[in-house]
């Protein structure tokens, strides 16, 4: 008897510690919810507003009345061509970004040779270069080989500085992968090419999602480089577009409000429908085997 009061005890103390655990991660998760969404909250109901509504009403009173014309203005300013142009150089810029970093970090995940240490160290050494110490440099090339003033600038230094994070990351994503899949590949017949384009590359879509949506959000708010190397106003990325109505409209808050949420809903969607795989290849990358 005493044995069994002494587990049932101990299962209640257990039970109540696992209750106020529960609390307080539930209490600091409603916090950090609150603090993420009020932003959010601040920035799409102002948007709504007139240009001196939110001085006589309050920025955190609703609307009254709700003011569309925020966004028409903001879409009839050709908002959809910077909106495009940056789709087209953000796209282009992850799908190279992500083909050449799965071809760098196979062989230096699952082949052994003098020079894999040295490579992946410098590798691991170029993300310590800050992006802005090469905006000079990066302009000089451009105009020497003709790329000056067009989106074509954009896509190399995004590629570029994207690829050590990249490699770094679906480097230890591939060690992860079991050796014994490729083993038994070979054993089939399969050559290393094989190997890499129908095992390992298949097995790493968590991990190359993950690259696609941490880098693509990098790429779509990026502002140093498209300011330097574009200068045309019919070229200009969407970063762009956000200072510009910010110079055109520096006392209308409301109207660079609807921009701001405009330029932020395309981030959110995309990460609404791939966060599943965004902590799949967060996760599959902590554990080995």
């Amino acid at each position: 008897m005493a044995k069994d009061n002494t587990k049932e005890t101990d299962y209640r103390k257990s039970k109540i510690k696992s209750i106020i655990a529960w609390t307080i991660a539930i209490i600091f998760a409603c916090v950090q919810l609150v603090l993420t969404l009020t932003p959010f909250f601040f920035m799409i109901m102002n948007s709504f507003r007139k240009q001196f509504d939110m001085l006589q009403q309050g920025v955190f009173h609703l609307p009254d009345p709700w003011f569309t014309e925020n966004y028409v203005t903001v879409v009839t300013h050709d908002f959809f061509g910077y909106f495009f142009r940056s789709v087209i150089v953000v796209s282009i810029s992850l799908v190279l970004m992500l083909i050449i970093s799965s071809f760098a970090a196979y062989p230096l995940a699952r082949m052994k040779f003098k020079l894999n240490p040295f490579i992946y160290a410098a590798i691991v050494a170029m993300m310590s270069v800050p992006m802005h110490v090469t905006l000079i440099p990066i302009f000089k090339m451009t105009t020497m080989i003709g790329f000056n003033d067009t989106l074509k600038s954009l896509i190399g230094p995004y590629v570029a500085f994207a690829l050590p994070m990249s490699v770094f990351i679906l480097t230890a994503f591939m060690k992860t992968i079991p050796k014994e899949i490729e083993e038994s590949a070979e054993i089939d017949g399969c050559n290393k090419y094989k190997n890499f384009f129908l095992m390992i590359l298949p097995l790493s879509k968590s991990g190359l999602s993950t690259l696609a949506i941490y880098n693509g959000v990098g790429m779509w708010n990026e502002f140093a480089f498209a300011n330097t190397l574009i200068l045309s106003p019919e070229k200009k990325t969407l970063p762009l577009a956000l200072g510009q109505f910010k110079g055109e409209h520096s006392l209308n808050i409301p109207i660079n409000m609807a921009v701001l949420t405009l330029s932020v809903l395309p981030m959110i969607v995309l990460f609404i429908i791939f966060q599943d795989k965004l902590v799949k290849g967060m996760m599959a990358g902590a554990v080995k085997g």
